[in-house]
């Protein structure tokens, strides 16, 4: 069943230059608190989904170029939110939820920890303080970040797709790739994604197969406000 499932999400997504990675909500739950648990049993199907380089090609501007009138927000959510909800369609007989990077509850949490979704379910490795032996930083709040085998920072986990009335006990877990295996380099990317992250160097703490491209660099660059602009949106649409 997990097989099936996964085929058809990937079939889905695939062609939009998103991936989608399964695990179970008992692998989440257990390595968070209690307030930051997924509301489902452990055996519970779910999927994280990740938007690659590809996305802004594939995805975000044809979506743009046919609902240039319909775009009130921000881009980028909207289109996801329409791809990821139209999955459901194509599971008619099963009960699909979804949640989104940019939800949050009424108690300001969010509704899901993206990083921690993706570590677990072996599709980005999650590099935090505790991955550092000799930690230099003293007492400042240093950042956890995570980085993909093929695109290293060159991506961005958007959401959960979760199958409630399918339960998975047997699904192995993968581990995530651990890429950056060294304490000097794990020390440089997390100073550079907590220091200096405007600059995107810690996005190529590894050698990445693909990349953003200048026009998607820039328009991520620019202040979400200005953004629709970049897209060739026109005023009615703002």
């Amino acid at each position: 069943m997990e097989r099936r499932v996964a085929e058809r999400l990937r079939g889905t997504l695939g062609p939009l230059g998103l991936e989608a990675h399964a695990f179970k909500v008992g692998w989440y739950n257990a390595v968070l608190q209690p307030a930051f648990h997924l509301p489902y049993p452990d055996d519970t199907l779910a999927f994280v989904v990740l938007s690659t380089p590809s996305m802004f090609d594939k995805a975000l501007k044809p979506f743009v170029n046919k609902e240039r009138l319909k775009i009130i927000r921000d881009p980028v959510d909207q289109c996801l939110s329409h791809h990821l909800s139209r999955v459901k369609e194509k599971f008619p007989d099963q009960r699909v939820d979804v949640m989104f990077d940019y939800e949050i509850l009424p108690s300001r949490k969010p509704k899901f920890l993206a990083q921690t979704a993706a570590h677990v379910a072996g599709a980005a490795y999650y590099y935090q303080r505790k991955d550092v032996k000799l930690d230099p930083w003293g007492k400042k709040k240093i950042y956890g970040v995570c980085i993909h085998p093929k695109y290293g920072g060159w991506f961005a986990i958007r959401g959960l797709v979760l199958f409630p009335d399918i339960q998975v006990p047997f699904l192995e877990q993968p581990a995530p790739v651990d890429c950056v295996s060294t304490e000097e380099k794990r020390i440089e990317l997390l100073e550079q994604f907590n220091f200096h992250w405007q600059d995107g160097r810690y996005r190529d703490i590894i050698e990445v197969k693909e990349k953003y491209s200048e026009e998607q660099k820039a328009y991520f660059a620019t202040p979400p406000a200005e953004r629709l602009r970049l897209l060739g949106l026109t005023q009615e649409a703002e």
